[in-house]
């Protein structure tokens, strides 16, 4: 053993001395260049376009969707003017090729969207996720020529869509859905009922989860385009939420809903893998709304804390709310990062994103409720009024522990992607 690490040695040293005089290079050099070449982009640092989309979302969601979202929550009504105002600067359709009316941007650009909606308010942002996460990029990734001219312009320019998975009994068990798709001619007849359902009562489009034979379990299951005014089409009540009011969360009945095959998106069984691949992207976009809420509120907080007096000196000068606000900092700071990183390596596509994903969509929301919690305690009684637009970010964060998938199912993604790497 002593030899043969001995004759490794001058192996190695031979090398060195060959390879350094023949390029004429010193191990400094060499080290220095490495250290060069290796630099990385922080992930925080965007590009041209992603800074300009930032700063355009912040002076919208400043100027035009700031002065209503009081109104919006307490009348639990989404005001049309916003949802124009999102169309119009191009916020719908961000990834969507111009040649469909889109604004040609990348995925990242999405995130930085959808994260700075929800520092103003996390209602716009998940109406603004839902539309690009996971209606666009379905129709995007897999719709006809024919689909992607019929909806993509419009999705991108005036019409919401809705994406129609859960039901009563299929919430994380999203696949033991009862909806039906029974082929009759050239005809698919849809019945069923779907819960839940974000921007129902808005959408003009309806992206449903149907299963074209229930014995074939999660293969059968197919995904179908239905237009809002497709007869057996109804959308039911308004759910009375805690959070995030203004967003409509709707049944979708569906009662002998007749449409074309050429409806069908994709291929016929495999809506399940759609499905899984659309939430996987979702939930970057779910993080990223989480994300936005808890620096919403810790930035209209910490103004409070520095004006707020007790014992003669505001309460941000005690050691004991420093400790408090540099962890709940460093907390966001941990998820900015997680939230990126998910984005950047969906982005780039060469490797699987999923547990990244997951660590991005489960530690952002609990940061989110977090941070909001804390905000209430630190404001004190006001905190906990509606003098102060803090408590409304509180009722808005606990949604992210249970939409695009609650935690459990999070922390079972990451654990089983953990255990089975090399």
């Amino acid at each position: 053993k002593t030899a043969a690490m001995s004759v490794r040695g001058s192996l190695l040293r031979l090398w060195q001395q060959t390879f350094f005089r023949k390029n004429s290079v010193s191990l400094i050099q060499l080290v220095g260049g490495v250290r060069h070449c290796s630099t990385q982009t922080p992930l925080q640092v965007f590009t041209e376009n992603e800074f300009l989309i930032q700063e355009t979302v912040r002076r919208l969601s400043t100027e035009k969707i700031a002065p209503l979202v009081a109104q919006m929550d307490r009348e639990a009504k989404l005001s049309p003017d916003i949802i124009k105002a999102l169309f119009d600067n191009g916020l719908m359709g961000i990834e969507t090729p111009s040649e469909y009316e889109g604004s040609n941007l990348s995925f990242t650009s999405s995130i930085i969207t959808i994260e700075e909606l929800a520092k103003v308010d996390p209602t716009i942002s998940v109406i603004c996720d839902v539309q690009n996460t996971l209606i666009n990029t379905l129709i995007r990734n897999y719709g006809t020529n024919k689909q992607k001219k019929n909806w993509l312009p419009r999705l991108a320019t005036n019409t919401l869509g809705s994406f129609c998975l859960s039901e009563e009994s299929s919430g994380s068990d999203a696949f033991a859905l009862k909806t039906k798709a029974e082929k009759i001619g050239n005809e698919y007849v849809l019945n069923g009922t779907k819960m839940w359902i974000t921007n129902a009562q808005e959408a003009g489009v309806f992206l449903v989860m149907a299963s074209i034979d229930p014995t074939l379990g999660y293969k059968g299951i197919t995904c179908f385009i239905v237009d809002r005014n497709t007869p057996g089409l109804t959308v039911g009540k308004k759910e009375d939420k805690l959070g995030i009011r203004a967003s409509s969360t709707c049944p979708v009945i569906l009662e002998n809903v007749r449409i074309p095959e050429e409806n069908v998106l994709g291929e016929v069984g495999k809506g399940y893998k759609y499905a899984i691949s659309m939430l996987n992207e979702g939930r970057i976009g779910i993080a990223a709304q989480m994300l936005g809420l808890a620096q919403g509120v810790f930035d209209i907080t910490l103004p409070y804390l520095k004006t707020r007096k007790q014992f003669g000196s505001p309460i941000s000068e005690f050691q004991g709310m420093q400790h408090q606000i540099a962890t709940v900092a460093t907390d966001i700071e941990a998820a900015r990062l997680l939230v990126y990183n998910a984005a950047r390596l969906k982005e780039e596509g060469k490797r699987s994103f999923v547990k990244e994903a997951s660590m991005a969509k489960l530690f952002a929301s609990q940061v989110a409720e977090r941070t909001a919690s804390k905000c209430i305690e630190w404001a004190g009684g006001v905190g906990f009024t509606k003098s102060l637009p803090i408590e409304k970010f509180f009722r808005d964060s606990k949604i992210g522990v249970i939409y695009e998938g609650t935690s459990n199912i999070q922390l079972n993604t990451i654990a089983k992607l953990v255990l089975a790497e090399d």
